[in-house]
């Protein structure tokens, strides 16, 4: 292989046109031919500067409504012939085949074109074939071949050739290479998984994954693991897209836990109450709803307030100046939030090291997306857990109903408990949670720490009785025995929601109506492992 090679022809054809003129001009001052198509050459020719179309090379011009311009020897032989062999070099002599030396593409929009809606028709059409046709070309016989794919690799592209006097080095060009081929395989994930949907196909033979750097990180969950944060193209509201304002850089952990927060918040829905959920290690330690994010973040806090510190803090609704000094009170790891006011950021503003993370909206708790999981030699796929249950959704099932003011207990618990880790077992009481069992071996052992938790807290805050007495229990998945429940009403519960399916329905059914609670089945679980 050649060290190093000059870059004397260039064939420029772009969807995404930033930076393309300044491009072009540096590389005709460098004494680089320049080759386009279409809307690339005349944007390069208003410009000022001398283009050759492709078709002129082809002998043939663009045609199909543009479908057919590159898919030629003339451009192929140009980029996928080896320049030190000499069966290769006599063919290009022999068919005026020019070598074509650095290839600068980015692809009709097919991503974003899927996102804003389109039609099957215009999703089809933004399709690109000769772009990857001819990256892939380039990637493979990048020996000698530069191939651009990436607006931010232009500069790199001028550093390494001027470094080398023209020319660009060999481990430059495997990069450049290495990053084409990831493209096109995105590229192809996006369009083979939106067929897949648009044939509502739940588990197609193959499935392509593909993701975009966002960020590397410092390590992973712990110090000794390299990690980096890599976004989907699903644009779906949260750590992904939001905009961080201040704070140090996010952690795996971070992102993890704010990810966890947000998803969580958003299950509220602003416009009928101000919402707030603390997380700590993927779990609630506190939700809350109030007449004001300020006395939402407050019940959510009184929850645990042990846990709270170093959490991560979710809003459904801008963060403002109230708020905002509340939460400055202890040590919090990341608030997430869609919007705050400036009151609310020069607050933030003292405290250097907490991160605000800024979205434009919530996630939609109902939109059925895809969730990967990985497990030794695979990955594990399904819908993410979007399941809804409302009060038509519910079946009371002991001799004493629910009264209205517990059916809205009820619903608020049944909505964090989606969001625990299993078992979950979690006690509500006036739209705040008071206890949460999470991740135990069995639903009695969740059932205990909720307890023990919601114990602690009214010892602290200089109560007589638990902060769970009276409440509503929520069980993500049925009770197996009745010692689960029984715990949960010696613990102060006075009703319960639970998926209802167990053999031992009618045990634990008579074990509620002895204890005189209110019980209602949803008929779905919510495990989340």
């Amino acid at each position: 292989m050649t060290d190093l090679h000059p870059v004397r022809r260039a064939l420029l054809s772009v969807s995404d046109k930033t930076g393309l003129i300044e491009l072009g001009q540096a590389l005709a001052a460098r004494g680089v031919e320049l080759l386009s198509t279409g809307g690339s050459a005349k944007a390069l020719r208003d410009a000022g500067l001398t283009v050759k179309d492709v078709s002129e090379v082809t002998g043939f011009p663009e045609m199909m409504d543009g479908r057919v311009k590159t898919l030629h020897p003339m451009v192929h032989g140009g980029l996928l012939a080896l320049r030190d062999n000499d069966t290769h070099v006599a063919a290009m002599n022999e068919h005026g085949i020019g070598a074509i030396d650095l290839l600068v593409v980015n692809l009709y929009p097919f991503e974003a074109t899927v996102a804003k809606g389109a039609d099957y028709d215009t999703c089809i059409e933004n399709i690109d074939i000769g772009g990857p046709a001819m990256i892939r070309a380039a990637a493979k016989n990048h020996a000698f071949v530069n191939v651009v794919v990436d607006v931010e690799d232009y500069e790199k592209l001028l550093g390494d050739m001027d470094q080398h006097d023209g020319a660009t080095c060999p481990r430059f060009r495997r990069k450049l290479a290495q990053k084409a081929y990831a493209r096109t395989a995105a590229y192809d994930a996006a369009v083979s998984n939106w067929l897949a949907g648009e044939l509502e196909l739940q588990a197609p033979k193959r499935r392509a994954f593909a993701g975009e750097l966002k960020q590397t990180l410092r390590y992973g969950e712990n110090s000794h693991q390299t990690a980096a944060f890599y976004t989907d193209g699903s644009n779906r509201p949260g750590v992904a897209t939001a905009v961080q304002l201040q704070g140090k850089e996010l952690s795996y952990n971070n992102i993890n836990d704010t990810d966890a927060a947000y998803e969580l918040v958003a299950e509220f829905d602003p416009a009928e109450s101000p919402a707030v959920a603390i997380i700590k290690h993927a779990n609630p330690c506190g939700v809350a709803k109030g007449a004001t994010l300020a006395e939402a973040y407050q019940k959510a806090f009184d929850c645990d307030r042990t846990s709270a510190f170093g959490g991560i803090v979710a809003l459904n609704q801008p963060l403002d100046a109230d708020t905002a000094a509340k939460i400055t009170e202890i040590f919090t790891e990341v608030v997430i939030a869609p919007g705050a006011s400036d009151e609310a950021k020069e607050i933030f503003a003292a405290k250097k090291n907490l991160r605000l993370l800024l979205t434009d909206s919530l996630p939609d708790p109902r939109k059925p997306i895809v969730a990967y999981k990985q497990v030794a030699g695979g990955m594990l796929v399904q819908d993410k857990d979007v399941g809804y249950v409302g009060m038509d959704d519910l079946k009371v099932v002991t001799e004493k109903a629910p009264s209205d003011a517990q059916m809205q207990d009820l619903l608020f618990a049944w909505k964090v408990a989606k969001h625990v880790k299993s078992n979950a077992i979690v006690y509500v009481k006036d739209n705040a949670t008071v206890g949460v069992g999470a991740g135990q071996m069995s639903r009695l052992d969740s059932a205990n720490v909720a307890a023990a938790k919601a114990g602690r807290m009214a010892a602290e805050l200089g109560l007589e009785e638990s902060l769970a007495k009276g409440c509503a229990v929520a069980s993500d998945a049925f009770f197996p025995f009745a010692d689960g429940l029984l715990e949960a009403a010696a613990a102060g519960g006075a009703c319960v929601i639970q998926p209802g399916g167990s053999m031992r329905d009618d045990e634990v059914i008579k074990a509620a109506n002895e204890k005189g609670l209110a019980m209602v089945f949803t008929g779905m679980r919510h495990f989340r492992h």
